[in-house]
């Protein structure tokens, strides 16, 4: 299970298949990559024939795919790139780990205590407002489920509340300000959800000072070998750094 996420620029890829069609090579290679890379996450036995069945479309999708390193929405493939064959696409695989999670929340609050309003990106303001719209609420059931297979969608079964400025916040909150807009193409898409063109400058502010700002090399390091989530959220940050400059919108599901 994972969260996807895409650029949505008008390549030559696009010209060719649909948004539904990319985001199905996207699943392809990332499964593709997991079997074949000695990744410890052992897909279930329905996806491993999947991939069986699928090796003509895995040889297309690598033939077609070899454009996307010169494309301005390519996103770098050090970062959480790895069969990512389809390089305006990305994915944040569940469970959210419980060491992300904890620096997440160390990095919201660390924001709140310490610096001015005036130098806080917008979207921190919008969290704790008593009228966000980020109340919690579908994360907070996204934590309840286990699937029959046994998997969810959170490590930690409560989330890690906040104080002071954010006392009546909890990192549910903070995922569902990080889930995105409900968008009214789904069916043509096949994304429930985006970061529209007017989000993403403020998408890129929050993020960047949450994941990389005064984040030194030795805690990066640490991060990266303790948490995978870590790096697919920073391929979510280059996801909106890419749509500002091409102005366009991020789609998510």
């Amino acid at each position: 299970m994972s969260l996807e996420f895409a650029v949505q620029h008008p390549c030559v890829l696009r010209a060719r298949y649909s948004e539904k069609h990319l985001r199905e090579w996207g699943r392809l290679s990332s499964l593709h990559a997991t079997l074949t890379t000695g990744d410890n996450v052992v897909p279930a036995a329905d996806k491993l024939k999947w991939i069986e069945d699928a090796g003509a479309e895995i040889d297309l999708l690598q033939r077609e795919t070899v454009v996307c390193p010169n494309c301005p929405a390519c996103l770098p493939p050090e970062v959480a790139g790895q069969g990512e064959a389809v390089g305006c696409l990305g994915r944040v695989n569940y469970p959210v780990d419980a060491q992300f999670e904890k620096f997440l929340a160390d990095r919201v609050q660390l924001a709140l205590d310490t610096l001015d309003k005036i130098d806080q990106p917008r979207l921190l303001h919008i969290l704790v407002d008593p009228e966000s719209p980020f109340d919690g609420e579908a994360t907070k059931e996204l934590r309840r489920v286990t699937t029959p297979e046994g998997l969810r969608f959170f490590e930690l079964r409560l989330p890690i509340k906040l104080v002071r400025a954010a006392i009546n916040l909890t990192t549910d909150n903070v995922f569902d300000l990080l889930a995105g807009f409900r968008a009214d193409d789904a069916e043509a898409t096949t994304y429930t959800r985006e970061f529209p063109l007017a989000a993403t400058a403020d998408y890129y502010d929050f993020l960047d000072l949450i994941l990389r700002n005064d984040v030194s090399e030795l805690e990066a390091t640490r991060l990266h070998s303790r948490s995978r989530n870590y790096a697919q959220y920073l391929r979510l940050l280059a996801a909106f750094e890419r749509a500002e400059v091409l102005e366009t919108r991020v789609l998510v599901d």
